[in-house]
């Protein structure tokens, strides 16, 4: 995040007029520049965006309740519920519901011959290449072979701004939130985050 000095947001351009006039409407003498107000109008609308970023936190924005697997489960049965739920990944837990890891669609295209890229592409040059299903090497597996751990986790406290700079640092899309005992009670996704926006404007 910017500091105020040096932002550039700006929601709306205002003109010399449109301050002379706002200036005109409010009674008494303001004895200040155009340029003078629309600098503090600048600087005021930045600080009010940074507090405004940093008091949303994930309790706020996160999906409830959360779809997720066991490291046991078949990679037939993850696959089937991103499928079905039309959604690219999920966290996977123990028996007492703690994060112990994060599935996603990367996990699957990397162990099926991507390479580290993890590129649909990459699954398309093996599937022409090897002139068959890339699937089969995963085909028997389980999550616990494929998902990436340990999981990147949160608390409920943490902010939108504070979970964007996760997201860009670690490079995930998604982060299972979790209490004390690292139980999972919700997931913020890049969705989640982009719709959180909304409550700034």
């Amino acid at each position: 995040m910017k500091e105020p000095g040096d932002t550039k947001v700006d929601p709306m351009e205002i003109s010399d007029e449109d301050v002379v006039q706002a200036m005109a409407a409010i009674p008494g003498y303001i004895d200040i520049t155009t340029s003078d107000f629309k600098e503090i109008y600048r600087t005021a609308y930045a600080l009010a965006l940074k507090r405004m970023m940093t008091s949303i936190q994930a309790k706020d924005i996160m999906t409830r309740p959360v779809q997720v697997v066991q490291a046991e489960t078949s990679l037939m049965e993850t696959a089937g519920l991103l499928a079905e739920k039309n959604i690219s990944g999920v966290p996977v837990v123990d028996g007492d519901h703690k994060v112990i890891g994060v599935v996603s669609e990367k996990d699957f295209i990397k162990n099926m011959g991507a390479g580290m890229t993890g590129s649909f592409m990459g699954i398309i040059r093996e599937c022409l290449k090897n002139k068959g299903c890339v699937a089969a090497p995963v085909r028997a597996k389980f999550t616990r072979d494929i998902m990436s751990h340990p999981a990147v986790t949160a608390r409920e406290d943490i902010s939108i701004s504070e979970i964007s700079a996760l997201f860009a640092a670690r490079g995930i899309n998604r982060l299972p939130i979790v209490d004390g005992e690292n139980r999972l009670v919700g997931i913020v996704t890049r969705s989640d985050l982009v719709q959180s926006y909304c409550l700034l404007e």
